[in-house]
C-alpha cells in the first residue's frame, strides 16, 4: 500500500491505558491516527497549541513549527477521558523528510510527563507506521538527549550529534520490522 493511497483513510481509534510513576493506572487514552485533511479544526487546534507550548514555550526556542509538511502526514493523538489532547506525533511519508518514513514532533503535555506516555507514544507510532507503511524502516531526528529513550524503541544513533533550533540532535534509524 502507498503512503498516498492512504492518506485519505482514518485510522480506527484505540485505547491505552496511563501510568503514574508508580505504575498505577492514571487514566485510558484513546488513541487516534488521522491524516491531515481528516483533523477537524479543535483537534489541529490542539495539536499546534500543545507543539508551540512545548517546542516553542518551554523550549524557549523560536522556529516556525507549522514547517509544510504537517499536509502530507498521519497524525498520532492521544486524549484523555475528558477529550483532552495529552500526547501527539506524526509519521511522515517515505521520501518527505529521508527516503525511509520518519516520526517526529513528539510531544507530551506538562501534566502527562513521567508517567511513561511519551513511550506509549512512541509503541503507537511504531504500530501505526508498520501498518501504513510495512516494510520500510524509520529515520529521525532526535534531540540528543532523548538518544536512549529511542534506542529502548530499536532506533540506533547514526552520525555526530549537530545543531537544529540550537539543540543539540542526532540523527537515527531504525531497521524495518522482520515479517
Amino acid at each position: 500500500m502507498s503512503g498516498n493511497s492512504v492518506l485519505g483513510q482514518v485510522a480506527s481509534p484505540s485505547t491505552s491505558p496511563g501510568r503514574t510513576e508508580g505504575g498505577e493506572q492514571r487514566r485510558h487514552l484513546r488513541w487516534r491516527c488521522v491524516p491531515f485533511r481528516g483533523l477537524d479544526v479543535e483537534t489541529l487546534y490542539a495539536l499546534l497549541q500543545l507543539r508551540s507550548q512545548v517546542f516553542v514555550v518551554e523550549q524557549h526556542c523560536v522556529y516556525l513549527d507549522p514547517d509544510g509538511v504537517d499536509p502530507q502526514c498521519f497524525h498520532v493523538l492521544g486524549f484523555d477521558a475528558d477529550g483532552r489532547l495529552q500526547a501527539a506525533l506524526r509519521l511522515v511519508p517515505p521520501g518527505v523528510k529521508y527516503a525511509e518514513a520518519s516520526i517526529g514532533r513528539v510531544v507530551t503535555s506538562a501534566a502527562a510527563r513521567g508517567s511513561g506516555l511519551g513511550h506509549q507514544l512512541v509503541a503507537q507510532g511504531l504500530r501505526e507506521c508498520a501498518l501504513i507503511w510495512p516494510g520500510h524502516g524509520l529515520r529521525i531526528s532526535a534531540q540528543a538527549h532523548l538518544q536512549r529513550f529511542y534506542e529502548a524503541h530499536g532506533f540506533g544513533a547514526e552520525g555526530p550529534t549537530y545543531l537544529e533550533d540550537d539543540i543539540p540532535h542526532i540523527e537515527m534509524s531504525r531497521a524495518a520490522p522482520q515479517p
